[in-house]
C-alpha cells in the first residue's frame, strides 16, 4: 500500500464519524502508530480537519460536517459500481430514479478514458433476469379489490419519499388500501426501513399510537399506498435492524397473524411436509407433528383458488382438514378429474 492510499484509507475510516485511536488505525494498515501521527499531520496540512482527542478513550475525529470531494476509482471499482446501478435500474420500481442518472454520469466522468466507453453500454453486455410467475403465489388483484388506478403518485416516488423520510427523521402519512377492501386506511408512521422481494417494494414502518407493541411494525406495499405525505416529526426506532426481516422473517410473523384469522389445515406425509418446507413461502407455515407419523400443516389463507391446487399438486398422501366447506369443493373438483380419466380408459 502507499502512502497515499493510506492517506485516503485513513480519511474514510474517520468519515464514519467515530473517534479512532492511533493504535487501531496503525493495527488496519500495518505500521506504526508514529507513522500514523504522521499520516494525520498530513491530512490536517492538506486542510483536512481533524482533531485530537485526548485521554484514554481518545483518538482522531474528523470535523462534524466535513464533505469529502469527489474521488477517482480504479478500475475493479468503477466496473463494481456500474455493475451496480444495472442491477438496480433492473428493478420495476426505482426510488431516486433522476438521481440514478445523475450518479452514474459522475461515476463514468470519475473513470478511465480506456474503460468508461464499455460501462456507458454496460446493459448490452449484462442483465439481470426477472423474477419468474410463482403458480401457488402469483401476485393477483381479486375481482373485488380493484388496483388504485386513481391515484396521482408512482411506486417510484413513494419509496423515494419513505426514504428520505428516514434519513430526515420525520414521520409519514400513509393512506393505504390493503388487498380485499373497499376503502384505504390512514396510518402515521415512523420509517424504519424498505426492502425489495419479488418484485415490490415493502416499507416498514413503527405505526405510531400502536395498541400494543405487537402491532407497532407494519409492512406497507408500495403498489396498495394511494398517497403518502410529511406527518409530525418522529425519531427513529431505536435498536431496529432490518436484517432481522430478511430471509422473510417478516413473512413468518405475517403469516401467523393471518392463520389466526383463516386457519387452513392440511394432513401431509413426512415427506410431503420436508417438501414444502423447502418452499419460499409454505416454509413459513406451522408444521406439527402427529402420532401417526403424519404432519399438520396449519397456515392462514381465505381464497380456496390458492389452496385447492396446492392439495392436487400433492397428490396422494395430503388431505385438506380444515376449512371443512373447501373440502366439497375440492370433492367436486377431484371426481370432475376422475370422470375425464375414466371417460378415456373405456375409449
Amino acid at each position: 500500500m502507499t502512502r497515499f492510499d493510506r492517506l485516503f484509507g485513513i480519511l474514510l475510516q474517520l468519515r464514519r464519524g467515530k473517534t479512532i485511536s492511533a493504535t487501531d488505525l496503525a493495527e488496519q494498515f500495518e505500521v506504526s502508530p508514529r507513522t500514523i501521527y504522521r499520516d494525520v499531520d498530513t491530512l490536517s496540512v492538506l486542510g483536512v480537519p481533524v482533531y485530537a482527542e485526548r485521554g484514554r478513550e481518545g483518538g482522531f475525529r474528523l470535523l462534524e460536517g466535513y464533505f469529502l470531494p469527489p474521488i477517482m476509482f480504479s478500475r475493479a471499482e468503477a466496473i463494481s459500481l456500474v455493475l451496480a446501478l444495472t442491477l438496480f435500474r433492473s428493478l420495476r420500481s426505482r426510488p431516486f430514479d433522476a438521481e440514478l442518472a445523475s450518479a452514474e454520469a459522475r461515476l463514468l466522468a470519475a473513470i478511465p478514458d480506456s474503460i468508461r466507453t464499455v460501462l456507458a453500454e454496460a446493459q448490452t453486455w449484462i442483465a439481470f433476469e426477472q423474477i419468474p410467475v410463482d403458480v401457488f403465489h402469483a401476485e393477483v388483484v381479486e375481482p373485488d379489490s380493484p388496483p388504485p388506478l386513481d391515484r396521482t403518485i408512482t411506486d417510484d416516488e413513494i419509496t423515494t419519499r419513505f426514504l428520505s423520510s428516514i434519513l430526515e427523521e420525520r414521520a409519514v402519512r400513509i393512506n393505504y388500501r390493503s388487498l380485499g377492501r373497499e376503502h384505504p386506511r390512514t396510518y402515521d408512521v415512523a420509517p424504519l426501513g424498505a426492502f425489495w422481494d419479488r418484485g415490490f417494494w415493502y416499507l416498514v414502518g413503527h405505526k405510531i399510537d400502536a395498541p400494543a407493541v405487537s402491532e407497532s411494525v407494519r409492512l406497507w406495499r408500495t403498489d396498495r399506498v394511494q398517497e403518502i405525505s410529511p406527518a409530525r416529526q418522529a425519531s427513529r426506532m431505536q435498536g431496529f435492524d432490518i436484517q432481522t426481516m430478511m430471509d422473510r422473517g417478516w413473512l413468518a410473523t405475517a403469516m401467523q397473524v393471518w392463520s389466526e384469522s383463516s386457519p387452513v389445515h392440511v394432513r401431509l406425509t413426512a415427506d410431503q411436509a420436508i417438501q414444502l418446507q423447502q418452499d419460499w413461502y409454505y416454509r413459513h407455515a406451522a408444521y406439527e407433528a402427529q402420532s401417526d407419523g403424519f404432519v399438520e400443516m396449519i397456515f392462514g389463507e381465505d381464497n380456496p383458488s390458492y389452496v385447492l391446487p396446492l392439495v392436487r399438486w400433492l397428490g396422494a398422501g395430503a388431505e385438506l382438514i380444515e376449512p371443512r366447506e373447501w373440502r366439497d369443493l375440492l370433492r367436486g373438483e377431484l371426481a370432475e378429474m376422475l370422470a375425464v380419466y375414466s371417460a378415456a380408459g373405456s375409449r
